[in-house]
């Protein structure tokens, strides 16, 4: 369906239903379609084939263990070893 601007902005909410429902709507000025009403798609139908779903929590519960000192302070000799030995740290 082509329109003009002026036809547009006196039926822009039924316009917008149509567009909304599929048609495609075309808003010309001085006789060349300038404009193209359509629905925008949704995030499900923009997502490629390959694309992996949301992840869901707790799926992988119990399959991760975690040290209880995880976060313990590391011991002196590695820190002396990672500031002042061959692998030292880059400078930021």
């Amino acid at each position: 369906m082509t329109v003009t601007i002026t036809e547009a902005s006196t039926q822009l909410a039924q316009l917008l239903e149509k567009a909304a429902s599929g048609e495609e709507i075309y808003i010309s000025r001085e006789g060349a379609s300038t404009i193209r009403l359509t629905p925008v798609a949704t995030p499900e139908a923009e997502r490629p084939e390959n694309f992996l779903p949301p992840r869901i929590p707790g799926l992988g519960k119990g399959q991760v263990w975690i040290a209880p000192d995880f976060d313990a302070p590391m011991p002196d000799d590695w820190l002396n070893e990672f500031y002042s030995g061959e692998i030292t740290p880059c400078e930021p």
